[in-house]
């Protein structure tokens, strides 16, 4: 989740300045005390014992626990807690998504977006499902237009016909949705498909000031601010909705006066038409006027006469991995999908899980080891065991590609989701993994250069937790401290 906020702690639905924060797959680094840690060395028999003493301690008695520590190369499992049974991921399961996609594309595939001449005025635009395609790109290709001499469309058709099925993984929750890590996938995805307002304290018992970043997404929506500014001495929170119909905000909360004004993030309901009236404005700019705009799935293109192409797959998998971006794990899921031909009644999320686990099985990772629904790991549906994560790291690193995968990890106390967590302990700097956080669910898992020991590879889960998402991840980056203690005994 991108959260962006000026000094207030608001985020994109529903946040109250608490020391808890229950949202799905939060794609931010969190900061939290370091771990206690000793410095003295563990044997390897002394481990399973330093182990337990922390994740048997009476405020995780009613937790389910899933752990697996093995060598990277060779060697004895050594350290193992219900590894073999299925845990919900969480963003772990980028792990498994973006191994399937650096395997099956290579690490130079990119993601084209088309503009074809159809005659007589008409232009075809061919969406792909980039997920990095920003205003930036929309410009290139306006200007790509005007090089040709092309000043006047008459028509403009947008062919979204290359990703087939839900826009929004119907797994996912309600809450998850309306939020901007939940944002739509389908073939025209711009700007991340979420649009931004700000808002602004006023005096004191008056409406926050709703500012639209892109005023012409405020056309698409009816607002209904029973939002309020107060006094400095009372808490901040903002609530903002949209109902059912996806027509209609909702702003409630307040700010104090003063106060920095908030940035909100939210998904936009009909990707498609964004992309068109941003595209319209865009082609403005280049003095090229555009009459009728259409939506349709699929036909024959003919000339390409402009494009542009996302960063190479690379550079994809750094941004899902390092910070956990929903909307790139989904579209690469999707991208998946070209490798292997499509049924009528398959789509395109249906068939990149089946070319995720293909991949994953010639990785040698045992299919009894997951169940897969997305490829973001948003929906609670998913089901992994440790032992999944474990194979999946270990067989990568066994590819000439190990090398771009681990890159794209986040690294302990420097970088990504874990930037800040592990700062100051045995473990900064020398630990890649992936985080994870669902409501009641935490994980990480990932590689470590242990300094005394051979490398590591490890897989911890915590499921039906009722602490606080920050209380897990202090037991758990104090086992991760334990590890780097391993030594030769």
């Amino acid at each position: 989740m991108r959260l962006k906020t000026f000094n207030q702690p608001v985020g994109v639905l529903l946040i109250f300045l608490t020391s808890q924060i229950g949202f799905s797959s939060i794609a931010k680094a969190q900061t939290q005390v370091p771990p206690t840690t000793t410095t003295k060395s563990i044997c390897s028999t002394q481990l399973g014992t330093a182990i337990d003493a922390v994740i048997n301690r009476p405020l995780f008695s009613r937790v389910r626990w899933g752990i697996l520590v093995q060598p990277l190369s060779t060697g004895p499992i050594l350290y193992s807690r219900d590894a073999q049974k299925y845990f919900t991921p969480a963003s772990n399961l980028k792990l498994l998504t973006t191994a399937a996609a650096l395997q099956q594309l290579g690490a130079n595939f990119r993601i084209r977006t088309s503009i074809y001449q159809n005659g007589n005025g008409v232009l075809r635009v061919v969406g792909r499902g980039d997920p990095s395609l920003s205003e930036t790109q929309l410009q290139t290709l306006a200007q790509q237009l005007k090089q040709k001499g092309i000043t006047q469309i008459q028509q403009l058709i947008a062919d979204d016909s290359y990703i087939q099925g839900d826009i929004v993984n119907p797994t996912w929750q309600w809450e998850d949705v309306q939020s901007d890590y939940g944002a739509p996938v389908n073939s025209f995805i711009l700007n991340q498909n979420i649009f931004s307002l700000k808002l602004v304290p006023q005096a004191v018992g008056k409406s926050l000031q709703v500012v639209w970043i892109d005023p012409g997404e405020a056309k698409q929506w009816r607002t209904i601010n029973q939002s309020v500014t107060v006094a400095q001495n009372q808490p901040s929170y903002i609530n903002v909705t949209r109902e059912l119909s996806g027509t209609v905000l909702r702003i409630q909360g307040q700010l104090t006066t003063n106060s920095e004004p908030s940035l909100i993030d939210l998904p936009v309901v009909d990707p498609n038409y964004y992309f068109l009236r941003r595209f319209r404005s865009a082609l403005a700019t280049e003095k090229i006027t555009l009459g009728q705009t259409l939506v349709v799935n699929g036909s024959v293109n003919q000339e390409e006469i402009a494009y542009v192409e996302s960063p190479p797959l690379a550079e994809l998998l750094a941004e899902t991995n390092l910070n956990s971006n929903n909307l790139y794990a989904e579209a690469l899921l999707r991208a998946l999908a070209v490798k292997k031909p499509r049924l009528k009644t398959q789509t395109s999320a249906d068939v990149g899980l089946e070319v995720v686990k293909a991949s994953l099985t010639q990785l040698g990772v045992d299919p009894a080891n997951y169940i897969l629904v997305d490829g973001s790991g948003l929906s609670r549906r998913n089901l992994v065991t440790p032992e999944a994560f474990v194979q999946t790291l270990r067989s990568i690193a066994k590819t000439p590609a190990a090398y771009i995968y681990r890159a794209s990890l986040p690294v302990a106390g420097k970088s990504g989701t874990l930037k800040g967590r592990f700062q100051g302990t045995s473990a900064e700097g020398i630990v890649q993994a992936k985080t994870g956080t669902l409501t009641g669910a935490i994980s990480l898992s990932g590689y470590m250069n242990a300094p005394k020991y051979e490398p590591l590879v490890f897989s911890i889960i915590v499921n039906q937790s009722e602490q606080p998402a920050t209380v897990v991840r202090q037991a758990i980056d104090e086992v991760v401290v334990l590890l780097t203690q391993l030594q030769r005994c």
